[in-house]
């Protein structure tokens, strides 16, 4: 490898590298005078240690900090400005040298020495540094020199930013999506006229008019099979229900995608929220959705060579998963924490109502083990007795008091599998707690408190959510709550505020009139990362009873390079505009208590709002699925590659009970599969004035927020054991 490293190391700057460090050298005359007068590498590292550490020490709580003496939120907002570049600089001088595996670029060893190759560019030209890498070290030293400011925005400006987002309850934005609906519909007419498309359900009797037709299929559109039965599976007609709008690059990308295999499934609904006629007054405002639907060129690169993001996620029979946790089988149950594990059944609950394109299971889609072969996946006889053997799973482990049924999507099983589930739950429930009777204080197990339902239909398919399914959700609630469960959450996930339509606020209407608090997860993407963006949709979703639950930077390497935003922009947005969401302590019974009155929740939203004087409530947690174990947005810049491409060591989520296992995980170490420069290039070119992201380039420090009181598990009146089962750790 050392012979791979002098090789890189004499590979000449280009001219825009060579302006950049010039500029570099010119407002920093200390670092100049460094860089001349060493000799060699480790020199120059020594030389530029002794500067800034002798700064740094001027400041206590940040030299506590950067010795890892000082931990934790509180010592994270004691930190200034300045110090988080001090801290950056020397953490790369302590780590200059290490190699890590780029997971981005297929296992390739990625070497960070930062300093080295600065002193590589003035001695000789060389070291090959791109101009990306010296623009993020430009602004690093402006940052500690105090040139690159903070300026926290006020919340007037946060208020502008959001005003730029539409949602989809603006009359303007319905009336547009009235017209899509009516295209789509017409397209679909025409084709089952020609018999270009048959459905043994979805046929036109012969002497119907065009009128009536149209009439059927304006009532078919309310039915949620239909939509399913009818999403797009090709370009062709991706591209002919969007009006042929799809420019000639973009519909070159998805056929190549076609040709590799990708699967294609966007049902009709959800086609219809993305723009044709563009309007003046929301520009862009459909991309968080769009770049969902369409492919990008890095997922194409990178298809067949995609491996699983979440180490957990792969299980070998009879052995134990990344986080020590042993399972019944190597699909149906997942696990990272002792209080709560995934249910994922045998049923058509293991789809989606479409595929996401920066969806973390892509890996599985190019082995083949998933696609949208719904009728294959209906349950077999055997589910009933598999689904026995994983609810004993819960049963009989102490520390499990949650149960997420997930997939794919829960919602996409039948209601007669949905309740069949919900009845074993039930079932085991009841016999868990029965069994705690004849155990002493100390050695009870976790009975179960929390139900959860993750789905993304309530915004894919709101048609799903009928009478009949809400009934099944009301009743499961009334007979569960009887037996000490007190917690019934969906789970969902709106990514932008055009998704909110008056079909998804009357879905949302009626799972909480059923008793079940709805939840948000928000994924990071670069269009849904935009200034004001999530704000916006933690406001109109408030509005509609949802409380935001996490904001999730982007999963997995290259494959989602397109719709990767930093994790800098997470905690920009964390400190600088989630920030007026924050809710004040002396509400926090106030709002763990709503859960108790979910059928209440739009009007205890906006009461706690007004109260506070918040434009929404901050309730979500910005964090990163890590690859090894758990959530966290705790984390130090180390190291920097090349290309400018930051590498950061995360820390697991103190907040909150981990498996044993990460006391001898230690860090995570992530390589960001585009630079701060790429990123910013990213949002100009739709349309942001990345002047308003000015520093971005200072948060190389994050820190877990705590969880607000709504998120902790009831208490239990009893002692349970610490004892763990189904774990093994060498």
């Amino acid at each position: 490898m050392s012979t791979i490293v002098h090789e890189l190391d004499q590979i000449a700057i280009s001219v825009k590298s060579h302006m950049l460090l010039r500029k570099l050298l010119k407002e920093n005359p200390m670092l100049d005078e460094i860089m001349r007068n060493a000799r060699n590498e480790t020199e120059a590292l020594v030389g530029v240690r002794n500067w800034i550490l002798e700064e740094l020490k001027k400041h206590n709580d940040a030299y506590k900090f950067y010795k890892r003496e000082a931990v934790g939120r509180e010592a994270f907002e004691k930190l200034k400005w300045q110090d988080f570049a001090a801290i950056r600089i020397l953490d790369y001088i302590d780590n200059a040298g290490r190699e890590f595996d780029d997971l981005n670029l297929r296992g390739e060893k990625a070497i960070s020495n930062p300093i080295a190759l600065i002193w590589l560019a003035v001695t000789y030209g060389t070291g090959g540094a791109k101009p990306f890498f010296f623009e993020d070290m430009l602004q690093l030293f402006r940052q500690f020199t105090g040139k690159l400011k903070r300026e926290i925005p006020t919340i007037e400006q946060v208020e502008q930013w959001m005003d730029r987002w539409c949602h989809g309850l603006d009359p303007r934005i319905a009336k547009l999506r009235e017209e899509n609906r009516e295209r789509i519909i017409k397209i679909l007419i025409s084709k089952i006229d020609s018999g270009e498309i048959t459905d043994s359900k979805y046929f036109f009797e012969k002497a119907m008019s065009q009128e009536q037709k149209y009439l059927k299929m304006l009532e078919w559109w309310d039915e949620s099979v239909f939509h399913l039965r009818f999403a797009v599976r090709t370009p062709e007609l991706l591209n002919e229900l969007l009006g042929n709008s799809l420019d000639p690059d973009t519909m070159k990308l998805l056929y190549e995608a076609k040709e590799m295999g990708i699967p294609f499934f966007v049902n009709p609904y959800y086609l219809s929220l993305l723009h044709v006629r563009v309007p003046y007054f929301a520009v862009g405002a459909d991309l968080a959705i769009r770049h969902y639907v369409i492919y990008s060129k890095q997922l194409l690169d990178e298809y067949g060579h995609i491996i699983a993001w979440e180490k957990e996620d792969k299980v070998e029979p009879g052995k134990p998963n990344a986080a020590g946790w042993l399972l019944p089988n190597e699909h149906n149950i997942h696990r990272r924490y002792p209080e709560v594990a995934i249910l994922i059944p045998d049923t058509m609950g293991r789809a989606c109502g479409g595929l996401c394109s920066s969806c973390q299971r892509m890996y599985d889609f190019q082995k083949g083990n998933l696609n949208f072969n719904l009728e294959k996946l209906k349950p077999k006889q055997t589910w009933e007795e598999r689904l026995e053997e994983l609810i004993h799973y819960f049963e009989n482990d102490p520390q499990l008091r949650d149960i997420l049924i997930t997939g794919g999507d829960a919602l996409m099983s039948s209601d007669k599998s949905l309740q069949k589930m919900l009845n074993e739950i039930f079932e085991m429930a009841l016999r868990k707690k029965k069994a705690n009777e004849n155990r002493i204080d100390g050695e009870k197990y976790a009975e179960i408190v929390r139900v959860r339902l993750g789905t993304r239909l309530p915004v894919y398919l709101p048609q799903r959510i009928t009478h009949n399914l809400t009934q099944i959700l009301k009743d499961f609630k009334e007979k569960a709550s009887k037996i000490g469960i007190k917690q019934f959450v969906i789970q969902t996930h709106f990514e932008s505020p055009m998704e909110v339509t008056p079909e998804a606020r009357e879905g949302i209407r009626k799972l909480i009139n059923a008793g079940w608090t709805v939840t948000n997860q928000l994924v990071f993407t670069a269009a849904a990362s935009r200034r004001g963006h999530s704000s916006k949709l933690r406001k109109v979703l408030n509005d509609i009873g949802i409380i935001n639950y996490y904001t999730f930077s982007v999963k997995g390497y290259m494959e989602n390079n397109f719709n990767f935003a930093t994790n800098e922009r997470a905690v920009q947005e964390q400190m600088e505009e989630k920030i007026y969401g924050k809710i004040p302590e002396e509400y926090y019974d106030t709002i763990k208590d709503f859960p108790n009155h979910s059928e209440s929740l739009v009007e205890n939203i906006t009461e706690l709002r007004n109260k506070a004087n918040l434009p929404f409530l901050g309730t979500d947690r910005n964090v990163l699925n890590l690859p090894g174990v758990g959530k966290s947005l705790t984390f130090r810049t180390i190291g920097i590659t090349r290309y400018g491409r930051r590498i950061l060591e995360f820390d697991h989520d103190i907040n909150r009970t981990h498996s044993p296992i990460i006391e001898k995980m230690g860090k995570v170490i992530i390589i960001e599969s585009k630079s701060i420069s790429e990123y910013l290039e990213q949002l100009e070119s739709i349309g942001e004035d990345i002047t308003d992201y000015e520093s971005i380039w200072g948060y190389s420090i994050g820190e877990t927020e705590p969880r607000v009181p709504i998120y902790e598990y009831p208490e239990y009146d009893y002692e349970v054991t610490t004892e763990n089962v189904n774990l093994e750790i060498e």
